[in-house]
């Protein structure tokens, strides 16, 4: 079992940044693909971005592309989420995603199996 814990996340005008993390706990044994995806209401969940722990690969979805990094603490088993030049459009709820078994990571979401609890982004105009 894995349990991953989001930080708070927070409200920021446009134009602002806000950094959130995860932090996995649990059977970390193995390398795995810890992703970030978001849910506005009425929308879809979408993936926001993804890291490989074993080698710091990433992926980033279109939406967010050169506004958003991800990168990783292996040795306090987190994920952070850097996001930049944020705009009412990033407002959503967030959660971090762990998926084992499969490589180069995706923001497919059914690969990712444990989940965390989500954390609220909201971006005024």
């Amino acid at each position: 079992q894995v349990q991953l814990v989001e930080s708070r996340g927070g409200s920021v005008q446009a134009g602002g940044s806000l950094r959130l993390s995860c932090v996995a706990s649990g059977y970390m044994y193995d390398d795995y693909c810890m992703g970030w995806f978001r849910q506005a209401p009425g929308k879809e969940r979408e993936g926001v971005a993804t890291v490989y722990t074993g080698g710091g690969g990433t992926y980033y979805g279109d939406s967010v592309k050169g506004r958003v990094t991800i990168s990783q603490d292996n040795a306090k088993n987190t994920v952070y989420l850097q996001m930049n030049s944020l705009n009412p459009e990033d407002s959503a709820i967030y959660y971090c995603a762990a998926g084992f078994g499969f490589y180069p990571c995706t923001l497919t979401q059914t690969r990712y199996k444990y989940w965390g609890q989500g954390t609220q982004v909201t971006v005024s105009s």
